[in-house]
């Protein structure tokens, strides 16, 4: 099916240097709301009641419940990284690579 591009998509970079502004730091604010929502579902306690396997269930789905809150903030503070470039020059700045040797780091 043909995808309709709209007007405001065929606008100028500085157009879309906002949109895209606005939309990351609304992901941002949503990410915060996402995190808040992990670490009171960390904090709540294990069913003292509960035994063996249903134990170690809940526990593991604290565990991976707070991996996924660090995950999920080291994501925001990359984010909030990419806004302030954006807020600052305008663009994304790309990740240089210093894989190679000596020479690929100044031939950049």
């Amino acid at each position: 099916m043909a995808r309709n591009t709209s007007a405001s998509q065929k606008t100028g970079s500085s157009t879309s240097k906002f949109k895209t502004v606005d939309a990351a730091e609304r992901l941002m604010q949503s990410m915060q709301v996402a995190i808040d929502n992990m670490i009171d579902e960390i904090k709540k306690p294990v069913d003292p009641e509960a035994g063996g396997s249903a134990r170690k269930a809940e526990l593991q789905s604290i565990k991976q419940t707070a991996i996924d809150c660090k995950e999920l903030i080291i994501e925001r503070q990359k984010l909030e990284q990419m806004v302030k470039q954006l807020n600052d020059n305008g663009q994304i700045e790309e990740d240089k690579d210093y894989s190679g040797g000596f020479a690929e780091r100044f031939s950049k």
